[in-house]
């Protein structure tokens, strides 16, 4: 009998474990935890723990489940991040904008100004304003993109990648909102007043943060983090994607100081996350590939359809080429590109 194949956890479950585990610490160590915030945080890491418990159970052709497991770290990063308003509710006050203190200062010494307040005061442009906040609004189809494009393609690896790199991005940044917490300049100073203001995209941001804002999730920018994390994974796998993500995710990192929503500072260690984060995600890949020896077009092409090929390859199924074909060259009769350009 043959043993049933299962699908095996990968490495964004662990990432998501990890930070589960350690989230729930830090709330077992704040308290109370007969607070309704405690509990509703602790509610979100239960039901992630038993949804990657869940995943590793699940059988190998079992194809709903398979799109689901890859496409999951989508459908909790709202969770996850409203779980920060939680946990820092724990928290007095004082003690987050005793951190914004500290933040302004390496403001005042890095740029010479709070240019997060006066950048828009200096220089208030109804064009500007109305498409700076509109590119802010625009991070959520940046991040929730690619992925899914990817599945449809029918390349889960590749929207793995993708999602692990983001994901490494957003969960250091948690880690600094539940260690570090900075309420940032929305909370900090007086919002603008006038036409900057009263455009149209700036009153649907200002909508958006009242309703779903965490409170002390400012240092670093995950809002430039991830999207930028998000735009450097697709340029390895799908680079014509990444191409119309670039302009979008550049005027997110100008947006989110000019619309006084992180000060610089925060942005800056947003770009250096990312930078980390990408890097290390390149990193992994190489690793894998030594490892498993994948050849240079399943590397590129990050293709379901190669890998498998790969894996039939290395137990010694070769299938039949026409002669003088190398085992990983493209027979002319398969016109799949090495890569998306």
């Amino acid at each position: 009998m043959v043993p049933e194949r299962r699908l095996a956890l990968i490495p964004v479950d662990y990432l998501l474990g990890g930070y589960v585990l350690f989230t729930t610490g830090v709330i077992l160590v704040r308290g109370p935890l007969e607070s309704a915030e405690s509990l509703t945080a602790l509610l979100i890491n239960a039901l992630l723990g038993i949804l990657i418990f869940l995943f590793g159970r699940l059988r190998d052709e079992h194809r709903t489940g398979r799109i689901l497991h890859t496409l999951y770290p989508l459908l909790m990063l709202l969770p996850l991040y409203s779980q920060i308003g939680f946990i820092n509710s724990q928290l007095d006050e004082s003690v987050v904008f005793h951190n914004d203190a500290i933040v302004q200062g390496w403001e005042q010494a890095v740029f010479g100004a709070q240019i997060s307040y006066t950048l828009i005061r200096e220089h208030p442009s109804v064009f500007w304003s109305g498409l700076l906040h509109f590119s802010y609004f625009a991070y959520y189809a940046i991040i929730l993109t690619g992925p899914p494009l990817l599945v449809l393609r029918g390349r889960h690896e590749a929207a793995r990648h993708v999602q692990l790199v983001m994901l490494t991005a957003f969960i250091v940044c948690y880690l600094f909102f539940v260690l570090f917490p900075v309420a940032g300049p929305n909370y900090a100073f007086p919002h603008p007043v006038g036409p900057v203001r009263d455009v149209w995209s700036a009153r649907l941001v200002y909508s958006l943060l009242e309703g779903g804002s965490s409170f002390g999730a400012a240092f670093p920018s995950s809002h430039v983090a991830a999207t930028l994390a998000s735009t450097m994974a697709l340029w390895m796998v799908w680079r014509r994607l990444a191409l119309i993500m670039a302009l979008p995710a550049a005027l997110l990192v100008v947006a989110t100081v000019y619309c006084q929503m992180h000060y610089g500072v925060d942005a800056t260690v947003g770009i250096l996350v990312a930078l980390a984060a990408a890097f290390a995600g390149r990193s992994f890949l190489s690793i894998h590939m030594r490892r498993d020896r994948l050849s240079v077009r399943a590397y590129d092409r990050f293709d379901d359809r190669a890998l498998r090929q790969d894996d039939r390859d290395r137990r010694g199924h070769h299938r039949v080429r026409p002669a003088g074909i190398h085992p990983h060259q493209e027979s002319p009769g398969d016109s799949a590109p090495l890569r998306d350009r």
